[in-house]
Parts: C-alpha cells; structure tokens; sequence
C-alpha cells in the first residue's frame, strides 16, 4: 500500500518554523499569502496588536477574474497595495504561507510590488 504524504500537514509545518522568524509590526506589518485551489487571500497584519489592517482576495465582488491563475493573483495583489496605500501601508514584510514562491504567489508579490508596496 502507498501512502499519500499529507501536503497540507508539510506546509503548516514549513509555514510554522517560518512565523517563528517573521513577525509584523506596526511599521513594518506581515503580509500572509493563502491560496485554495479556487482561490486566493491575502492579508497584512499587525502582529503585535493582532489585527487584520487590510485584505484583498479573489472572492470580493469588485474583482474580475479567476483567483486559479497567475493573473487572477496579480490582480489581488494590486488592489491590495491600493488599499494598503490608502491605508498609509508602504513596507511589508511578505509571508509566503509555507508555499513555494512560485507560480500564484509570486503573481501576487509581483502585483503588489508593481502597486507601490516595497519588500
């Protein structure tokens, strides 16, 4: 019998050790990366306060788009540095979630980073 290794369970992993380095400031906030298999989240928190400053994803009704690909992900990184502009939000420390930076995610820092964002 062959077992299927559990991605998910290796990615909390990675993405565990990770957080144990990286943690966001007030002037400096994290921003986290989550993508589903349909979809895709971002977030940039404060970790000191603990709180959500501003989200973008591919699930909110301005967004046109698929957040499966590489342009739906770009996309969600722009408009998140459009709010975090409005936010007053200029540096970031990006948190990849565990995945590889490649493909979606990179998209999405990519798109951020063409928005204004610096990391």
């Amino acid at each position: 019998m062959i077992k299927r290794p559990d991605t998910n369970a290796q990615r909390l992993k990675r993405h565990k050790r990770v957080r144990g380095k990286i943690s966001g400031t007030p002037e400096c906030p994290r921003l986290n990366v989550f993508r589903s298999e349909t979809n895709i989240y971002a977030q940039i928190i404060d970790d000191i306060a603990g709180k959500t400053l501003v989200s973008a994803s591919s699930l909110e009704k301005s967004f046109e788009g698929s957040g499966a690909n590489c342009e739906g992900a770009k996309k969600v990184g722009q408009a998140l540095a459009e709010k975090a502009k409005a936010a007053g939000i200029t540096t970031v420390v990006f948190d990849r979630g565990g995945y590889v930076y490649h493909g979606r995610v990179a998209a999405l820092a990519e798109g951020a980073r063409e928005g204004g964002l610096e990391f």
